[in-house]
């Protein structure tokens, strides 16, 4: 009696649940992702053997370049109410729409008697304005010492957190406008900060 001969069938798998699997990781990285803030202007950090990595919240980060100084701090409506509060010390009333916009914005380098012309400029005008950076003249004009004061009350006041001060130099920058915003912060009791820096190889012994 001859045997039956069962056919052979290809071995088949089901990829439909790694395939969610594998979406829903990548939206959820997507989602999660910190974008990089461009920087104002061109910064040769200087480098540095000591890995530290920079937060990734409640920083308040001062880029210095070209002897501009521009100002950045995480949050929405920490900055929505930073500029609120600014608003209030230099008599200048914004509208929502404004203090909206400003929210949005990852960095600032606008004096406050431009702020309200600035932040009323369509999208693609205020990305190619060239921003004048935030006047820190310890005598006449000291408008820095005023932003990091107030994102820091507005820090506590809404998350009763501390801000951690984070400073971004130019290495050819000249020693003068780090020691000014050294000075700034000293005077504020904010004598812990970080200095922004490349890695680069330990030196060998």
């Amino acid at each position: 009696m001859p045997r039956v001969k069962v056919g052979r069938k290809s071995t088949a798998i089901d990829m439909t649940a790694m395939c969610d699997v594998a979406f829903l990781l990548l939206t959820f990285f997507i989602l999660t992702a910190k974008p990089r803030t461009e920087d104002p202007v061109p910064v040769d950090v200087p480098a540095s053997s000591v890995e530290q990595p920079i937060p990734d919240d409640n920083v308040l980060l001062l880029t210095v370049g070209k002897g501009k100084i521009f100002f950045t701090v995480d949050g929405t409506d920490i900055r929505k109410q930073t500029l609120t509060q600014m608003g209030d010390k230099y008599n200048v009333k914004f509208t929502p729409g404004q203090l909206q916009t400003f929210s949005n914005l990852q960095v600032s380098g606008v004096p406050m008697n431009r702020m309200q012309q600035f932040l009323d400029l369509d999208a693609d005008k205020r990305k190619a304005y060239v921003q004048p950076g935030i006047p820190a003249d310890t005598t006449a004009n000291n408008e820095l010492a005023d932003w990091i004061r107030e994102a820091r009350k507005a820090d506590v006041a809404l998350h009763n957190k501390a801000l951690r001060i984070s400073i971004k130099g130019d290495s050819k920058e000249e020693y003068p406008t780090i020691k000014k915003i050294i000075g700034i912060l000293q005077n504020q009791k904010a004598n812990k900060f970080s200095l922004i820096t490349s890695v680069r190889s330990a030196p060998k012994n």
